[in-house]
C-alpha cells in the first residue's frame, strides 16, 4: 500500500498544485519588450470569496509568464468597487515576488460596480509618469486589462473613448455575469481581439493563455506563405498585408493598389465645434490624412481642399494649393481647433458658394471633373440644412456624409447623395472611425468613363476647334455637293435611323 502511494505521490502532486503554476508551464516566459501594464480589477460585493480567490491566482499566474523590470514590462493593479484603490503603481515594484506578495495581501472591497471611475482612475492616475508609466515621447505601450463579473452601475463608453484616445489600449474580460455590451464599449478595437467573456472564474485561465499569446506573437509571416504583395505583419495569432503609404490594399488581402489614377475636385468639411474636442479633433486630422493616402494626389489628378467649421467658416487650404499628398498632409497636421458651435448649414453654403469656384482652385466646369464633398460632424446643426445641403446636389456635387458619436442619422441622410446607404457612414466613437475607411476608398476613387484616366483636353482649345471645324465642314461639303433627289434620300435616311435608335 506504501508503495503505491509513493508511486502515486508525484501525479497528486500534479493535481494539487494551482493551476498558475500550470500556466507557467504552458511555455516560455514571454519576452514583450517594454509594457506598462496595469490590471483593474472588480472587487465588488458580487463577486463571491472563492471567485476572488480565483482571480488572485489568475493574476499571479500572469506575472510569471511575463518579463517583469524596470526596462521591460512595468506591472500596476487597482482594484475597484464603489471606491477606486490602487494595489500597487507601476513604479512599485520590479520584482515578480514582491508583485505577487502584494497580490495575495489583497482585501477585496465589497460595494458597488463603478467601472466608469475606475477606468478614469486608471486614465488620470495609474498611467501617470507619476505612478511609474514611462512618458508619452518613450512610445512605451500603455496595455489595461479589466476584470468584471457584473454590469457597470456608472457610464463606460465615453471615459473609455477618453482613454483609448490617449493611447491605452484596454482588454475588457467578462465573467459569468458580465454585460457584454458594456464589455464591447470599453474594449479597444478589433473587438473579437480585446473583448473576453469566460463563463466561470474557474475557466479564466484561457484568457490568460491567449493575453499571453497576444504579448507573446508568433511571427507567422515567416512560417507561411502569405503572399503579401509588399508587406506581412504578424499579430497575435495572425497576420495581415499592409501597403506603402499611398497605396491601398485590394480586396484579395494580398495586393496594393493606389485608388485608380483619375481627376476629382475633393473638398472636406471638418466639424470643428467643442463638443468634438481636442484630443478627438487629432484623430479627425488622423484619419483625413489616411483618406488622401488612397488619393492620386497632383494638379492633374485629385485636388484637395480642407474647411473648417463650428460658430463660423473658415477654409484651411483651398483646392488649389497643394499639388502632393505630403504637402496636403503635413496642412491637415497644422489645422488648429476652432471649438465652438456646429453651424453645418452655414458651413454646406461657404462650400457651394466658395470652394468649388475656379478662384479657388476647381477645374472648370466644362472639364466634367466630378466635384466631391465630404462632411465630417458629431452632432447636431444649430442652423438649418435643408436648402444648402440640397442646392450642393443640385450644383452636381457628389455629397458624402461622415458621423461620429452624437450625429443624427436624418441630418447625415439629408447631407448625402443617394442613395443614402452609399453615401453614409457612421462610427459610435472616434478612436474606432478607421474602419470607414475601406468604404470611402472604394467610393470616393472616380469610376470608370467619369475622368478616370482620360485626358482632360478644353473644348476651346485651338486643336479641338480646328478638329470640330474640319469634321462639320467635311460633312456640309459632303451634303452640298450632292443633288438635290440624293441629298432628299439622304436626310430621309437619317430620320429613319433617328426613328429606330428611339
Amino acid at each position: 500500500m506504501r508503495g503505491l502511494l509513493y508511486s502515486l505521490l508525484p501525479l497528486l502532486l500534479l493535481f494539487l498544485q494551482p493551476w498558475e503554476t500550470q500556466l507557467q508551464l504552458a511555455g516560455p516566459r514571454c519576452s514583450t519588450g517594454p509594457l506598462d501594464l496595469v490590471f483593474v480589477i472588480d472587487s465588488s460585493r458580487s463577486v463571491r470569496p472563492f471567485e476572488f480567490e480565483t482571480m488572485r491566482q489568475f493574476l499571479v499566474g500572469l506575472l510569471r509568464s511575463l518579463d517583469v523590470g524596470p526596462n521591460a514590462t512595468r506591472v500596476g493593479v487597482i482594484q475597484y468597487s464603489s471606491q477606486v484603490q490602487s494595489v500597487f503603481p507601476l513604479r512599485a515594484f520590479s520584482r515578480r515576488e514582491d508583485m505577487e506578495r502584494a497580490i495575495r495581501a489583497l482585501v477585496p472591497l465589497a460595494q458597488g460596480t463603478m467601472t466608469g471611475l475606475a477606468i478614469q482612475y486608471a486614465m488620470n492616475v495609474a498611467f501617470s509618469v507619476a505612478e511609474g508609466a514611462r512618458p508619452p515621447e518613450a512610445r512605451v505601450p500603455r496595455v489595461a486589462v479589466i476584470v468584471t463579473d457584473g454590469r457597470p452601475q456608472d457610464r463606460v463608453a465615453e471615459v473609455a473613448a477618453q482613454a483609448r484616445a490617449r493611447g491605452i489600449e484596454i482588454y475588457a474580460v467578462g465573467v459569468q455575469r458580465a454585460d457584454v455590451g458594456s464589455l464591447r464599449a470599453m474594449a479597444s478595437p478589433p473587438l473579437n481581439e480585446h473583448v473576453f467573456l469566460v463563463e466561470s472564474f474557474d475557466l479564466i485561465q484561457e484568457f490568460g493563455r491567449q493575453f499571453q499569446g497576444r504579448l507573446c506573437p508568433r511571427d507567422l509571416c515567416n512560417g507561411v506563405d502569405h503572399g503579401c504583395e509588399f508587406q506581412c505583419v504578424s499579430e497575435g495569432f495572425s497576420y495581415h498585408c499592409v501597403c506603402p503609404e499611398g497605396q491601398q490594399l485590394q480586396a484579395d488581402g494580398k495586393s496594393c493598389s493606389r485608388c485608380r489614377e483619375g481627376h476629382v475636385d475633393l473638398v472636406l468639411l471638418v466639424d470643428g465645434s467643442k463638443s468634438v474636442r481636442p484630443q478627438n479633433f487629432e484623430l479627425v486630422k488622423r484619419f483625413v490624412n489616411q483618406i488622401v493616402d488612397f488619393l492620386d494626389v497632383s494638379p492633374e489628378g485629385t485636388r484637395v481642399g480642407l474647411v473648417q467649421f463650428s460658430s463660423r467658416v473658415r477654409t484651411e487650404f483651398p483646392l488649389g494649393r497643394y499639388g502632393t499628398a505630403a504637402e496636403v498632409k503635413q496642412a491637415v497636421l497644422a489645422v488648429e481647433y476652432m471649438e465652438r458651435g456646429t453651424m453645418t448649414g452655414l458651413a454646406l453654403r461657404h462650400m457651394v458658394e466658395h470652394s468649388f469656384s475656379e478662384a479657388q482652385g476647381a477645374r472648370p466646369r466644362e472639364l466634367n471633373v466630378p466635384r466631391v464633398g465630404l462632411v465630417f460632424t458629431d452632432g447636431r446643426s444649430q442652423d438649418n440644412i435643408s436648402v444648402w445641403a440640397a442646392r450642393a446636389k443640385e450644383e452636381g456635387i457628389v455629397m458624402y456624409a461622415v458621423g461620429v458619436g452624437k450625429a443624427v442619422e436624418e441630418e447625415l441622410r439629408e447631407i448625402a447623395s443617394e442613395p443614402a446607404e452609399l453615401h453614409v457612414s457612421y462610427s459610435p466613437d472616434f478612436s474606432t472611425m478607421t474602419h470607414l475607411l475601406e468604404n470611402l476608398k472604394g467610393r470616393i476613387c472616380p469610376e470608370e468613363g467619369i475622368g478616370a484616366g482620360t485626358e482632360l483636353r478644353s473644348p476651346c482649345e485651338c486643336e479641338s476647334l480646328v478638329e470640330f471645324q474640319g469634321r462639320t465642314l467635311g460633312t456640309l461639303e459632303s451634303f452640298l455637293n450632292l443633288p438635290l433627289a440624293q441629298l432628299t434620300a439622304r436626310l430621309e435616311d437619317l430620320e429613319n435611323q433617328l426613328a429606330t435608335q428611339k
